[in-house]
């Protein structure tokens, strides 16, 4: 079981413009079946955690049923942005706190800590993510959320090119 940040980012190490739009990254081609692909992390996955902007962003651009079956947490103080069918909890505090409970849920699968930046700057701050998986997309956006808003040393495990991103593996160093 690790604790990973697992996200995509423009070349200038942006996760959202600064209109908190994905529509840079969505309209992009990435193979399903290539390296570092979705599908197979979540997977591997047992819990993931996330912000508000990040699920605020979900609810608007995939509305229905929820699209994860891991157990799912949103760190906010606003616990009424959760649609009622969706079964995700809400954690107003501390990364540390919250942690225990993720790992537990997680089981011998991994924490996917889904972001933004904000959130997984928590996590790494606390010393809690092991590894950072980022897919970099071939633009700059020049202002927005940047992906990991605190300082912080990595280890470079692995590289590869999934269409035109350019993928990266890192450990905590």
């Amino acid at each position: 079981m690790a604790c990973v940040y697992y996200t995509a980012a423009s070349l200038d190490g942006y996760v959202a413009d600064e209109h908190a739009s994905l529509q840079w990254l969505v309209t992009r081609d990435i193979d399903a079946d290539g390296p570092f692909a979705i599908d197979p992390f979540l997977a591997s996955v047992g819990a993931l955690v996330m912000g508000a902007d990040t699920y605020e962003w979900i609810l608007t651009n995939h509305p229905g049923a929820w699209m994860y079956d891991q157990p799912s947490w949103v760190m906010t103080h606003r616990p009424q942005i959760v649609a009622a069918d969706h079964p995700v909890q809400t954690f107003a505090g501390e990364a540390t706190e919250l942690f225990p409970t993720l790992r537990d849920a997680a089981g011998d699968r991994h924490v996917w800590v889904v972001g933004g930046g904000k959130v997984a700057a928590q996590f790494v701050g606390a010393g809690l993510v092991d590894e950072m998986i980022v897919s970099y997309a071939p633009c700059t956006l020049g202002a927005g959320s940047p992906v990991l808003p605190v300082r912080s040393e990595w280890e470079l495990v692995a590289t590869a090119r999934n269409a035109a991103f350019v993928c990266a593996h890192w450990r905590k160093a």
